[in-house]
């Protein structure tokens, strides 16, 4: 039996596992499951003294309030976990609604923002004619459009890497656009992605915003006047939650509607209580959130302008990594340099941007580390 797959995209631990299995053995799976070329996510490496700058996760803590509202849902021996959570999550999305100017009718909320993609490609994606997206961006897209069998056309950046609005003016199923777009950090404006809704008024248009906190503009601002937009947005990365996993959308209701049709159709309960009550207490901080996305962005800025001197070529960046090549060094020998000195970056093995390092922005003290590797560890060395 042939089991095609991509084999450099399989996890270490994934590889392990069908290297044990018989073509006897996978018999029993579904023949679309033995064709799936599965989503890896970074690394989680256990080693010690480990500068972890491939994940793009935020070097700085949750809001103090997050540490308190999760202690609150442990009092009285944790009475509360033996009831099920609003499947709703009501106060999550109320919290949402606020914090972004909304209706609460406009928000849909999911275990990450990973699963609210999902639910989006399976609501809007499924049609007649491709869906579009860039040829670099986010490598979950194709995963998800294999999963759902859903006919796509990825559309080229452009010699800059830049997203151009007009190439997204022809017929289609569907766009979704990252913005900043990822794994090159760069953002559109506003009158692009108005652009893009305008040219394509019978199709929905998703704008994927995980970074959009650290000096994009958000386009909610546009749900309100354009009917097919759907926003996709993270807690993850600007509110320091990665490990609670929490997701939404913003849209009209019609939209959020159709959202919510596939959540139940495939769980009900997505956002468990710990989940609801950091969530709500961290949108609730508005203060402490603007403040530890400011500090991210001056730590980018001044990362730039170290690895700028140092002859790194640094692609205009308004989230929290920056995608940057050297002409004088291969990109795949200075992130195995940096892995030998405890420093994980990100580095994809694709077409066009094989000699990119995508670098998540850490503290000021974390990138002087990186910095002070590069420039007497692994540049100087190997000039000399």
């Amino acid at each position: 039996m042939k089991i095609p797959l991509l084999w450099e995209r399989l996890g270490e631990g994934e590889k392990r596992n069908r290297m044990k299995l018989t073509s006897e053995q996978m018999r029993f799976w579904s023949p679309e499951v033995r064709e799936l070329e599965p989503y890896v996510p970074g690394e989680q490496p256990k080693i010690q003294n480990l500068l972890k700058l491939n994940t793009n996760e935020n070097p700085y803590p949750p809001s103090p309030k997050v540490v308190e509202a999760v202690q609150a849902v442990l009092v009285d021996q944790a009475d509360v976990l033996r009831l099920y959570p609003d499947p709703d999550a009501t106060a999550l999305k109320q919290a949402i609604a606020t914090q972004q100017k909304v209706d609460i009718t406009q928000v849909f909320v999911g275990n990450g923002s990973d699963e609210v993609l999902a639910h989006i490609f399976k609501a809007f994606f499924i049609q007649k004619e491709p869906l579009l997206y860039p040829d670099i961006s986010y490598s979950f897209y194709p995963v998800y459009s294999q999963f759902f069998g859903i006919n796509t056309q990825q559309i080229p950046l452009n010699e800059n890497f830049e997203i151009d609005v007009s190439d997204y003016q022809q017929e289609n199923g569907g766009i979704v656009i990252a913005n900043p777009n990822a794994p090159t950090s760069i953002a559109l404006g506003l009158d692009q992605i108005e652009q893009m809704l305008k040219a394509n008024p019978d199709r929905v248009v998703v704008i994927d915003e995980a970074y959009v906190d650290f000096g994009a503009v958000s386009a909610v601002q546009l749900v309100n006047q354009y009917d097919n937009l759907v926003v996709c947005q993270t807690t993850s990365k600007s509110r320091s939650l990665a490990g609670l996993r929490v997701g939404f959308a913003i849209a009209q209701a019609h939209l959020i509607v159709a959202l919510e049709a596939v959540k139940n159709s495939f769980n009900s309960y997505p956002i468990d209580r710990f989940a609801i009550a950091a969530a709500v207490a961290s949108f609730e901080d508005q203060s402490y959130f603007e403040a530890q996305c400011q500090k991210v962005i001056s730590c980018r800025e001044q990362l730039v302008m170290d690895l700028t001197a140092l002859g790194f070529q640094v692609l205009p960046s308004k989230a929290n990594f920056i995608f940057v090549s050297h002409a004088q060094y291969a990109a795949a020998d200075l992130a195995q340099q940096l892995r030998e000195h405890g420093i994980i970056v990100r580095y994809f093995n694709k077409a066009r941007i094989n000699q990119f390092l995508r670098i998540t922005v850490g503290t000021d003290e974390q990138n002087a580390r990186l910095v002070e590797t590069l420039t007497t560890q692994i540049l100087n060395k190997a000039v000399n």
